[in-house]
């Protein structure tokens, strides 16, 4: 990679990019039993995820992405670290995590990681599905954004998929914001996020 960027991304954001783990490949044939696609290839960003699961454990993982630096690096460093994991502890695995073993993002590229943590909870939410369990990890792991009437990001991420783009659109599916507002700068911010990600 260019010097150019050498002050943008870390030595093991580098890595993970030129040489990204855990990348489907079709010839190779890989068995999955949990599969989990999200993102907007719209707006150039989409992720594939491919998971082996055997007695809870997540023993092997694939994925595809049309995305930038930040989302590969991130989906193959994701890869790397929920192998051996339970499926509860890896649905419950934060994007903060895996940028801090990054050693960090640019503040614009942070929402790339978002991508494979969403990917992740969707394979995983099919392979219980597949297995007479949905839904059974649905409200783990969510984070309340307003207080006053326990609305969560994940709630608002279900407000973008709805069609929710802006405040407003996002008050009429939550009513997030209509007690004391404080949440607003909050849940603004995943608004963008969501956006970005979702929004056709």
């Amino acid at each position: 990679m260019s010097d150019v960027f050498a002050w943008l991304y870390s030595d093991v954001v580098k890595e993970h990019f030129t040489n990204p783990k855990n990348v489907f490949n079709q010839q190779e044939g890989f068995e999955h039993n949990g599969e989990g696609l999200t993102g907007n290839i719209k707006c150039g960003d989409q992720m594939l995820f491919m998971l082996r699961v055997e007695d809870d454990v997540i023993v092997d993982v694939r994925w595809k992405t049309y995305g930038c630096a930040s989302a590969i690096a991130s989906t193959s460093m994701l890869s790397e670290v929920i192998k051996g994991m339970s499926l509860r502890e890896a649905y419950n695995i934060k994007p903060d995590d895996i940028v801090s073993r990054l050693g960090g993002l640019p503040d614009n590229k942070i929402h790339c990681s978002v991508l494979g943590d969403k990917a992740l909870r969707a394979a995983i939410d099919d392979y219980l599905a597949r297995n007479n369990r949905k839904g059974e990890f649905i409200n783990e792991g969510v984070t309340i954004i307003c207080t006053c009437l326990g609305i969560s990001d994940r709630d608002i991420e279900e407000a973008v998929k709805q069609g929710a783009r802006d405040w407003e659109g996002l008050q009429e599916r939550t009513k997030i914001g209509t007690v004391c507002g404080g949440c607003k700068g909050s849940a603004m911010d995943l608004l963008h996020e969501y956006v970005h990600i979702f929004a056709n």
